[in-house]
């Protein structure tokens, strides 16, 4: 029995760092993508777009870490623990499902992608 929670602890260590990288990776995407925009005045990004991946890399970063919660709840020895770790899963589901509404709200549009193109080719 203590291998086994000796394993699940390695997995929940692994996937909460995972969690984490995700998220550090997505915002500093979103804060270089921010200051070209802003500093550079770089024409071919737009925040939509930015946003879009910043909310990608949340979503996927929490999904791992509530897959570290859903496995910290098997060896959680306690009925209290066991409700505080279903209410931070339950918190972190319904911010990645309003997440992943508000991505869905914004798709992108062919007509948006062409006029990207054009002014790319017009730069050059």
């Amino acid at each position: 029995m203590d291998y086994l929670h000796y394993v699940l602890d390695l997995f929940i260590l692994l996937f909460e760092a995972i969690g984490a990288v995700m998220i550090i990776y997505g915002g500093v995407r979103g804060a270089i993508g921010f200051l070209r925009i802003e500093v550079l005045q770089h024409r071919t990004l737009s925040y939509d777009s930015i946003r879009r991946d910043f909310t990608n890399k949340l979503i996927f970063g929490l999904e791992f870490i509530i897959a570290a919660d859903l496995l910290a709840t098997i060896i959680a020895p306690s009925m209290e623990d066991v409700l505080l770790l279903g209410s931070i899963v339950a918190i972190r589901t319904a911010l990645s499902y309003f997440l992943s509404k508000e991505t869905l709200e914004y798709p992108m549009s062919d007509e948006y992608n062409s006029s990207m193109i054009k002014r790319i080719k017009n730069e050059q």
